[in-house]
């Protein structure tokens, strides 16, 4: 709780860092539930996260998905241009969970409508989760309510967070429109999609769990503050 603030400002960041710490959770958890544990319990990598929904594992990754869904639904941001970036995430989000790929298909070479709902719901919720790393997590680090420390050290993170999503994506997009199906069939071996798709999930994370204040981002912050706090007072122990 901060001092300073009112009773009801305090409870709208308390409502906020919530949701935060829900989403970053949730997305942080779910390639792991899938892909790791999932192998232990016999179940083999699939080409991509989606593909999780034909396998043991659907009601988990169905499951996350609504929840992150719910989460970005109940969000509300600085102004109506966040609040219609959550919407819209939400919405996409839902989409990727009731839309399921084909199974055994290319995302982008998919036999049903249903398939290709999937295909898009999940490139806009990329693009969603990327906006908010880029523009909405670092313009509210000036609010005053909020109430930050170290805001440089969180726009770093927030924005390499949307770089590294915006960057995934164009990996995956390269694979998907240009790699020649030999080149495909190599990087297949090795689960490409899947992994790809787990940097991106982890980047939108690690932006949710630091601007959701959780005790592991904290201490990376304050890590991160360390060098250009240090340089800073030894060059104005420099000056007159």
């Amino acid at each position: 709780m901060i001092p300073e603030l009112s009773t009801r400002a305090n409870a709208l960041v308390l409502s906020f860092i919530g949701i935060r710490r829900a989403v970053g959770i949730s997305g942080f958890l779910l390639p792991i539930v899938l892909g790791p544990i999932g192998w232990l319990a016999g179940i083999p990598f699939q080409e991509n996260i989606s593909s999780y929904y034909h396998t043991a594992m659907r009601d988990i990754f169905v499951g996350t998905m609504c929840a992150i869904a719910v989460f970005l639904l109940c969000y509300r941001g600085h102004d109506w241009i966040e609040n219609w970036t959550a919407n819209v995430g939400s919405a996409a989000a839902f989409g990727v969970a009731l839309f399921p790929l084909d199974p055994g298909s290319d995302p982008l070479l998919q036999r049903s409508l249903v398939g290709y709902l999937h295909t898009i719901s999940g490139g806009v919720f990329f693009l969603t989760l990327a906006c908010y790393s880029l523009y909405h997590f670092p313009r509210s680090t000036r609010d005053p309510v909020e109430g930050e420390p170290h805001p440089w050290e969180r726009n770093f993170i927030y924005r390499s967070s949307g770089l590294v999503i915006l960057l995934s994506m164009v990996a995956m997009g390269a694979y998907l429109f240009f790699a020649p199906i030999s080149l495909k069939q190599q990087l297949n071996r090795f689960n490409f999609l899947f992994w790809m798709e787990w940097i991106a999930v982890w980047a939108f994370a690690s932006a949710w769990l630091t601007k959701g204040r959780v005790i592991a981002a904290e201490i990376a912050v304050d890590l991160l503050s360390i060098p250009r706090e240090a340089i800073a007072e030894h060059f104005s122990g420099r000056l007159p």
